[in-house]
């Protein structure tokens, strides 16, 4: 049976395995939690980096194009009849607008036809030629410059005026660039309010965000300078000027523009958290399958510990009950035996003819007498109930009784032992019983496997600190495979074809328990077919 304190020991170091697991794979999912934050801050960042940068560009497009397209329309038609007329001499120049399907794409064009009159001959002419429609700026910088013209007859024509509007158009810039630098004078006197166009600025946000690997919902502020919120009349609903302004995470909603005063904007995820667990969930599930493995595997162990000391329980315990009724009708067989050899109770008859039976009788019945001590002393020492006192015992004196008593139960024509000893007393402290049974169980054993005569030696020696006890015999030897088995509980060494070697495996297992309890160190060597000898150190105390 497994001793109460080793049960709790086992519980208690079970359960700081599973907290220690539990601390662990909490310490490895926070530290993964804050890369995946740092990783998330990082993509926050380039996040408005590339808002910024859509925005502003978005905003300079918007606001010149505003300018340009007042102005620009007009000046670019009357460019293309100059032009025109300077290449064809010609009156009544018209501009018409039209649409070109060119492989599936719609293009805009622009018509442009004139008269010429030859008075000396009387003749009329009409020219025309089909031009691409640059009255957008967007046109003018991507560089687009090829015109279809309407007829054969009229390519030279398209193509010199292309060149001569492209040119016309690029001394433009010049008027462009003030228009530009006009504009900037008026952006440094507009109010934040009046530069930023929230509603724009929020569609531009959502717009970005379906291509980015980040949470769907957003709160973003306008910081004007560095700490103070830009209120706004009218606000979306993604707009939250309470937001807490954080100098790391902030961007420049104007980076190139360095005259008007700096306006910063601020994105913020209210369901980060969630969305980094959600990044996190195979190592959230991982770490959760092993605790609860673990967990399974620590309450199945428990129950099982606990089964089997139930178990061991029950088993010492009926093992007692039947050895202790095993006392009685032993001590009724040898007093019996004793009744049987009285010649008072023969009434004087001889009875030399069943003295052998009687004598066989009382000899089997004491080897049963016995093996129930045996049992009894395992079992007691499973329940750990067993008393390991001390007392002043005379080793030398122990082993000439129990050599004594062994030879007379064997016979001194079946075996010899030899001790040797000192001549002083060799005094140690422990219970003589206990010592009685060590010496019996080593010495019948050594009678026991061995083959023909046995031979066995015991031999004691001490010194200050120390007494060496060492019991040796020439029997069958224990093979090397066998030598850390011998003391197991109920194991005995195979003995092949020999018979006649009886017992159930206690008797070393019981040398083993009394060392352990009085903290005496046994060694065991053996050599196959040539014999075995047992050391016994035992501390003076």
């Amino acid at each position: 049976m497994l001793k109460k304190n080793k049960i709790s020991l086992a519980v208690l170091l079970l359960a700081l395995s599973i907290v220690s697991l539990i601390i662990v794979q909490s310490y490895q999912l926070h530290y993964t939690y804050n890369q995946k934050s740092k990783e998330l801050n990082e993509k926050i960042q380039y996040f408005q980096d590339k808002i910024s940068f859509r925005h502003e560009k978005a905003e300079d497009y918007r606001k010149y194009m505003n300018i340009v397209n007042d102005d620009f329309s007009i000046q670019y038609k009357e460019i293309l009849k100059t032009e025109f007329e300077n290449l064809v001499p010609t009156q009544n120049i018209t501009i018409t607008d039209t649409v070109i399907f060119n492989k599936g794409h719609r293009e805009e064009y622009l018509v442009i036809q004139g008269r010429a009159f030859d008075s000396i001959r009387g003749l009329s002419a009409e020219q025309r030629v089909l031009a691409k429609d640059y009255r957008e700026i967007k046109d003018v910088f991507q560089g687009g410059t090829k015109i279809i013209p309407a007829a054969a007859d009229s390519g030279q024509i398209s193509i010199e005026l292309n060149q001569k509007v492209t040119q016309q158009i690029f001394k433009k810039a010049k008027f462009i660039n003030e228009m530009m630098v006009q504009a900037f004078k008026e952006n440094i006197l507009e109010t934040p309010q009046q530069r930023i166009d929230l509603i724009f600025l929020d569609s531009i946000i959502a717009y970005e965000l379906k291509s980015e690997n980040l949470p769907k919902n957003y709160k973003f502020c306008i910081y004007q300078g560095e700490q103070k919120p830009v209120t706004f009349p009218l606000k979306t609903k993604n707009y939250d000027g309470s937001m807490a302004f954080d100098s790391n995470h902030k961007v420049s909603l104007f980076p190139n523009n360095t005259f008007s005063e700096p306006l910063y904007l601020q994105i913020q995820f209210p369901q980060r958290g969630r969305y980094i667990l959600k990044e996190m969930t195979l190592s959230i599930a991982g770490s959760i399958i092993v605790i609860v493995l673990v967990l399974i595997a620590f309450v199945f162990m428990f129950k099982t510990i606990i089964e089997q000391r139930r178990l061991s329980e029950l088993k010492a315990g009926f093992i007692s009950n039947m050895t202790h009724e095993f006392k009685t009708p032993i001590s009724t067989i040898a007093l019996a035996c004793e009744a049987m050899e009285d010649s008072d109770v023969n009434n004087g008859k001889d009875n030399s003819t069943v003295l052998p039976f009687i004598d066989m009788i009382r000899q089997e019945n004491r080897r049963l007498e016995i093996l129930v001590e045996s049992i009894l002393e395992s079992a007691a020492l499973e329940k750990q109930n067993i008393q390991w006192g001390k007392e002043e015992v005379n080793l030398s004196e122990v082993a000439d009784k129990v050599i004594e008593n062994t030879l007379f139960r064997v016979g001194k024509e079946n075996c010899s032992i030899l001790l040797s000893k000192p001549e002083e007393p060799v005094i140690i402290l422990c219970e003589r019983l206990h010592l009685r049974n060590l010496l019996s169980n080593i010495i019948d054993n050594a009678v026991k496997y061995s083959i023909g005569r046995a031979s066995v030696e015991v031999d004691i020696k001490q010194n200050q600190k120390s007494i060496v006890l060492s019991i040796s015999d020439s029997g069958i030897g224990i093979k090397k495979e066998h030598i850390d088995k011998i003391f197991d509980k109920l194991y005995r060494v195979p003995t092949g074809d020999i018979h006649n070697v009886k017992g159930f495996g206690l008797g070393l297992n019981y040398v083993q328990r009394i060392c352990e309890g009085y903290q005496w160190n046994i060694k065991v060597k053996s050599k196959y077919g040539m014999g075995t000898t047992f050391v016994i150190t035992m501390n003076k105390q």
